[in-house]
């Protein structure tokens, strides 16, 4: 029971030794000796708490909150001693705090275990008993031998034992895991691939033993010893018999395999960053100033215990005749009495720190969010999503963000990839109705209806259909000749590929006429315009980063040997001696400025000499042991030369809707973007260039291919020296995953002053920690940028985890991302509103919250300091406990809450379109020292105006009643009480912006609650209240019409300065948001109001039909864009 606590709680790792040892089917040895290992089940767990941690894992990090943990200390304070309030006043608020935070928590916990619920609860199927047996996920034991069929996800990390094929081989995506879209071919040792029924698997006996987990997703180093007769035999195991949690089966019917490492040992989940409280910067704000507050706070209470002892010096004041001591306080110690003291002005003084301040900022926040799903325009209709939250704490953040690091695949694209052009003997060709037409020809023209293709057209396209590594579906493999059209251009297959350009090429050649139906044997088929041909493969020339093309040489049906190349046109263009170069060298050009992925495409023809020269060193240098690397790129540039240039092609990767305009809107708002993918450097830079993250004019530098800390030192040093000398230029920087390992171990502050000096910084080649490690160096820079990591895959939850903000995409490589983000949305254009929008509206509205309620509650405590001058530091209370108790709880909460709820102090679309207001948020401008100053300087302005306003006017010899009975203290503290509620509720007045039926609700209904209650009150005798001093006090009160003017008067004297200096403000320093708002309203766009002003010939009732039209949805998106465009200077 011990053991299974401490594991529940994760002080009890499930292994111990350097190695495993695996028992396929879990058939342990029979002797007694042997211990079996313990594994870890396969449950994944991306939530925070378990039932047996949430109270005192919630309860810490509850207490961490410096609010929090001083009325805990305030609260066992009054428990201890005599104090001048009840235990009730500071352990009501604080329970009720923490009760609402603990359930709101616990929800959003809640919902990440039912996720986590789905993902365990997925169904597979075991070999168990002889049979396939039907189980959950979380119940795969390691060991357990699990079938997988085609297009399932792999649910635990298995060893490959057997598939469909008779080579035991199948082909696997991973593009949740490394971004990399392409087919990857794993195999299984010839002992276990010919067991391919459940019965004879059954009957396997072996035995795997292998490395313990690791998060590197491309290593793996083990052994199988599989028995046979009496005999073992020892095969190895590598990344290619390794089958990951989280990629997907293609092309192949069914696997079987081991499962080796399960739920939170697997590789994906290790690269999965432990899921820590993220805390905001708004909250880390609000730690600060209560700090501050706290600082006040001790001296008010070190001053007045100083004061109350220093006017007891005279001993008449010491013991006055009416108050006489008893014994045991006269013989009592001095420095106890002088402890007691203090203590007792700290909890009269302790309202002061404002508690409620959590509790309202945690409901803000979750309903708040609410807005977010409720978005239509963050709904996707195409695929029913609605934007999604799971941590609400965060929400103020999505405006503060100043880096976005963003995966590609998937993200920023559709991972679609579609041909667009290609270029053939110095001719442009498009694609048209399925056949290819010259640039300048329409199927009118007398050449655009042709039957066939001309002689280089045809040798075009079947180069593209034979150098490439692009597999059939095994289903469809048998039907190659299967439905034609008439022309026998249009081909059922179904195409799998190792880069999905080499796959769009192939399925629009088979458009066009030229089909690839399959590799049979040694063979590859082909169907030219329905004729079909059968080409012998003799060698295939592997691609490689350093040649940038790949190569195969081929016997075409007549015996000739052929060499086709394809690859980058730097590597192509000057092997060629022959064909229209230059003109395709335009035509490269003219595709990249398109934004295309582009490839060259050339052939040579062998004669038999040169074929024999050829086989022969490619032969040596591929069985030698030495330098086989080396010797190998030798041969290969031997045999790449001479060429004969075919042409070109110009391949889409299909971007998502308005992904240029929003990375575009994210610069204009000041956000830098990184792209940080797993991705090949060509295809990265290429989508890069596509979606607007590196501009044309932008000089691009590259980190790339280092292997040495000496030479990344040296490229790095000469970057920096390149961006010093050409500082008036754009830069962008490309580095891969290898170079950013150098720069980041000896080199990480060279490296970042480069990044930070780049206008795009895009990193390829990246592994998913790798991805976490740069987000990390980023936030721990000295100017601690508020960053944001977005993705959709599995190989993105270490980055998403890690950044401040992290959103997940609702695409197509599974839903780990989504589980392990902050917010989900459908598309990559949705994040522009979802800053831009919600989080200027969630930061500007927060930031106003947490100051407000230091001004209300500055106001509120600092007449209690200034009325113990009058009292002899007696500790006597100004306000009835029960208004102490209900300040903060009933008659000044709903008027701010529903703000940060509610208010648009600038329309949204004025917002969207305008992605330059978002600086004027920036760095926390709104929660900085200056405006914190400025509403403490002024909660003390309104608090001395309050107590010495009403002593003036009203606190000597003024008559209340007709039978001249005077003022008494409750009545006085009841005036102060009585003008705060209400300049502090018309104070939020002022600062709201937009107006609903609701604002107005609960803005003048406080106020009537507090008159109401208040009449109530001390109108009534209550028999459960001990002493009852506010009897009648209200409304005797109420019955004098000096108080009436005195409220008025201090009111209106309180309010008058800030609303001057905010006219002030506006018309001699107004910020951009300020004129967007003056523009908004000059052009007639009828959707802002302000309470306190009015356009010219309006009434108080036209703001309220305003509101009216604004909530029934009449300003049109259309006009305050046409409004922004002819103000674009003013609102800059």
């Amino acid at each position: 029971m011990l053991r299974w606590v401490r594991q529940q709680l994760g002080f009890d790792p499930p292994h111990q030794s350097d190695t495993r040892t695996i028992y396929i089917a879990n058939r342990f040895p029979q002797h007694g000796h042997y211990v079996p290992q313990k594994f870890a089940d396969n449950r994944i767990i991306s939530s925070k708490y378990t039932v047996w941690n949430f109270v005192p894992k919630n309860l810490f990090e509850q207490f961490r909150r410096v609010a929090n943990f001083y009325f805990l200390i305030i609260f066992l304070v009054q428990l201890m001693i005599d104090t001048p309030t009840s235990p009730i006043t500071s352990g009501l608020p604080l329970f009720f705090v923490i009760t609402v935070t603990a359930i709101k928590q616990g929800y959003e916990d809640w919902l990440r275990h039912k996720a986590d619920n789905e993902v365990n609860g997925a169904p597979v199927y075991v070999v168990r008993s002889g049979g396939l047996v039907k189980t959950r996920s979380k119940n795969i034991r390691v060991g357990d031998i699990v079938r997988v069929a085609k297009d399932e996800t792999f649910p635990v990390d298995l060893v490959l034992l057997s598939s469909d094929r008779v080579d035991g081989s199948c082909h696997v995506t991973t593009a949740s895991l490394d971004g990399e879209t392409n087919l990857k071919t794993h195999v299984a040792v010839p002992e276990t691939a010919v067991l391919q029924s459940v019965a004879n698997l059954d009957k396997l006996v072996a035995v795997i033993e292998c490395q313990q987990p690791e998060a590197d997703l491309y290593r793996f180093v083990g052994r199988i010893t599989v028995s046979q007769q009496a005999e073992e035999i020892v095969r190895p195991l590598g990344p290619e018999s390794l089958l990951l949690r989280g990629a997907r089966l293609k092309n192949t019917k069914e696997i079987f395999g081991v499962a080796v490492y399960t739920g939170m040992e697997t590789k994906m989940a290790l690269n999965y960053k432990s899921k820590s409280q993220k805390r905001s910067a708004v909250e880390k704000s609000m730690n600060s100033f209560l700090i501050i507050y706290l600082i006040i706070l001790l001296f008010e209470a070190i001053l007045s215990t100083i004061l109350k002892y220093a006017w007891q010096a005279e001993e008449k004041w010491d013991e006055p005749w009416y108050n006489e001591k008893t014994e045991h306080e006269r013989n009592s110690s001095k420095i106890l009495r002088f402890i007691s003291d203090f203590l007792a002005f700290l909890v009269l003084y302790n309202f002061i720190i404002p508690i409620s301040l959590y509790v309202t900022v945690e409901m803000q926040k979750f309903l708040g969010s609410f807005f977010i799903g409720w978005d239509l325009d963050l709904y996707h209709e195409e695929t029913n999503q609605r934007a999604q939250v799971n941590t609400s704490d965060l929400n103020e953040e999505l405006g503060q963000v100043e880096y976005v690091f963003t995966d590609k695949t998937g993200t920023l694209t559709e991972n679609e990839m579609q041909f667009r052009e290609c270029s053939i003997n110095g001719i442009k060709y498009q694609e048209v109705n399925g056949k290819l037409t010259p640039e300048g020809f329409s199927e009118d023209s007398p050449d655009g209806n042709r039957r066939g293709l001309v002689k280089e057209e045809e040798l075009f396209l079947k180069a593209v259909c034979l150098c490439h590594t692009v597999q059939i579906n095994a289903d469809q493999t048998d039907g190659a000749d299967g439905p034609w059209h008439a022309n026998g251009i249009t081909s059922p297959l179904e195409y799998y590929a190792s880069s999905p350009d080499e796959k769009a090429l192939v399925e629009a050649a088979s458009r066009v006429g030229v089909v690839f139906t399959g590799i049979s044997g040694d063979s590859m088929e082909v169907k030219s315009l329905g004729k079909p041909e059968r080409y012998k493969l003799l060698h295939v020339l592997e691609f490689d980063p350093n040649r940038r093309r790949m190569s195969v040489i081929v016997e075409s049906p007549s015996g000739e040997k052929l060499l086709f190349t394809k690859g980058a046109e730097s590597s192509i263009l000057p092997r060629s001696k022959s064909g229209e170069i230059d003109k395709t060298r335009i035509h490269v050009d003219e595709f990249a400025l398109k934004g295309l992925r582009t490839l060259c495409v050339a052939y040579r023809r062998f004669t038999p000499e040169e074929y024999q020269e050829i086989g022969k060193r490619l032969h040596e240098a591929r069985t030698a042991l030495q330098q086989r690397e080396e010797r190998l790129a030798d041969v290969f540039n031997f045999i790449e030369r001479d060429l004969e240039l075919l042409g070109a092609t110009g391949v889409e990767d299909k971007l998502q809707e308005k992904v240029q305009e929003t990375i575009e809107a994210l610069r204009l708002a000041g956000i830098k973007v990184w792209v940080l993918t797993g991705d090949k450097h060509e295809t990265a830079v290429s989508v890069s260039l596509s979606c607007g993250h590196f501009h044309r004019t932008m000089n691009i530098l590259e980190l790339v291919q280092h292997k040495s800390d000496s030479t990344c030192a040296e490229q790095l040093r000469q970057l920096a020296k390149r961006i010093k000398e050409d500082h008036v230029i754009q830069h962008g920087l490309v580095v891969d995953g290898t170079s950013l390992s150098l720069a980041l171990r000896e080199h990480e502050k060279l490296f970042m002053e480069v990044c930070k000096n780049c206008s795009a910084v895009l990193c390829c080649r990246m592994a998913p920690l790798q991805k976490a490690k740069v987000v990390r160096l980023l936030k721990t820079s000295p100017e601690k940028p508020i960053t944001l990591a977005i993705g959709d895959g599995a190989n993105d939850v270490s980055m998403i985890q890690e950044a401040h903000v992290g959103i997940g995409i609702m695409g197509k490589e599974g839903r780990q991302a989504v589980r392990n983000s902050d917010y989900a949305i459908a598309r990559f254009k949705f994040l522009s509103k979802l800053l831009f929008v919600h989080g200027h509206f969630y930061y500007i509205r927060i930031a106003t919250l947490v100051q407000y309620f230091f001004y209300k509650n500055v106001c509120f405590i600092t007449p209690q300091f200034l009325y113990q001058f009058f009292c002899l530091f007696s500790q006597q209370t100004l306000y009835d406990s029960v208004y102490l108790t209900l300040y903060n709880i009933c008659f000044t909460s709903l008027p701010v809450l529903i703000y940060s709820l509610f208010e648009q102090h600038v329309h949204p679309h004025v917002l969207q379109s305008k992605p330059v207001l978002y600086r004027d948020i920036s760095k926390n401008a709104h929660l900085g020292f200056k405006p914190f100053l400025y509403w403490t300087i002024l909660g003390f302005f309104h608090a001395f105006v309050f107590f010495y306003g009403s002593y003036l006017l009203m606190g000597e010899d003024t008559s209340l009643l007709g039978n001249g009975q005077m003022f008494g203290n409750w009545t006085f503290g009841t005036l102060v009480f009585t003008v705060m509620v209400i300049t502090v509720t018309m104070k939020m007045a002022l600062e709201t912006h937009f107006w609903t039926w609701i604002n107005h609700f609960v803005t003048w209904g406080s106020i009537v609650f507090y008159f109401i209650f208040s009449l109530f009150y001390g109108g009534i005798i209550w028999p459960f209240l001990h002493t009852q001093d506010m009897y009648f006090v209200f409304v005797q009160l109420l019955s004098s019409g000096s108080a009436w003017f005195a409220i008025i008067l201090i009111v209106v004297a309180c309010l008058f300065i800030d609303v001057v200096k905010k006219v002030l403000y506006r018309h001699l320093q107004p910020t951009s948001t300020e004129k967007a708002q003056l523009t908004e309203a000059g052009s007639g766009i009828n959707c802002l109001d302000s309470m306190c002003c009015f356009s010219d010939g309006e009434t108080a009732c036209t703001s309220v039909r305003r509101m009216l039209e604004r909530l029934m949805g009449r300003c049109s998106p259309a006009r305050v864009n046409s409004v922004c465009k002819v103000t674009e200077e003013t609102c800059i």
